[in-house]
């Protein structure tokens, strides 16, 4: 894991911990795994999913995953033309 990585997981992970300070550090993430639907070995779980999970919590379930969203185009033209470079 790289180290912006990390800092981005505790950065995340800080506020909803404090959120239940009884948790220790194992049971909060067994907790966030459980919610964000992940079946499998805690040890083969990824920061991806931790990160991602962390960041779409306390959104509306409808909102768009923020790494999609920057890319995202309404309108069908538009997005051809921007993928064909036509447009910026």
């Amino acid at each position: 894991m790289k180290c912006h990585r990390v800092n981005e997981l505790i950065e995340l992970l800080h506020p909803e911990w404090q959120k239940e300070p009884e948790l220790n550090l194992i049971e909060m993430i067994g907790r966030l795994a459980q919610e964000a639907g992940y079946v499998g070995k805690l040890e083969d779980l990824t920061d991806d999913v931790l990160i991602y999970h962390l960041k779409m919590r306390n959104s509306n379930k409808d909102e768009m995953i923020p790494g999609l969203a920057k890319d995202c185009e309404n309108d069908f033209k538009t997005a051809i033309l921007r993928a064909r470079g036509i447009i910026s």
